[in-house]
């Protein structure tokens, strides 16, 4: 979490707070997948859940790369492995939501070149200027 600079301080101890309660309870709340350099070094996350009170829609809460391990395709791999599973839970749709600001740019165009769509903008929802993106994708089929 660290090597992703990102995050806030906020958003890492959030991050940290889901990957524990994962590790506590694992497929209660949320599932996580890691990517691994061969010394065990974890180069890669993701954390994903159903969104409650829905009938097949899942959330995609936290998706990060290391900085030298970025452009690799180790976040194709981890998002890749993430929609195979939910074909299998029978998923119907994957909600991603992310900052406007321009340093997450590159993040959003990850997502649009995995086929993830703008379906809504929330004016300023993070702070002024910064408005919160959300995407989706159908992954029937996958």
């Amino acid at each position: 979490m660290h090597a992703t600079e990102l995050f806030t301080p906020a958003e890492r101890g959030v991050a940290l707070e889901v990957i524990d309660s994962y590790l506590e309870h694992p497929g209660r709340d949320y599932t996580a997948l890691g990517a691994f350099t061969r010394r065990e070094d974890l180069t890669g996350f993701l954390c994903y859940g159903p969104t409650p009170c829905t009938d097949g829609t899942w959330d995609l809460y936290w998706i990060a790369v290391s900085g030298e391990a970025r452009g690799r395709g180790i976040g194709t791999l981890l998002l890749e492995e993430m929609e195979r599973r939910l074909v299998d839970q029978h998923a119907r749709l994957v909600l991603i939501e992310t900052s406007s600001r321009a340093d997450y740019a590159p993040t959003r165009a990850f997502y649009e070149r995995r086929g993830y769509r703008i379906v809504a903008r929330v004016p300023d929802f993070y702070a002024p200027g910064d408005d919160r993106l959300i995407f989706a994708r159908t992954i029937h089929g996958v």
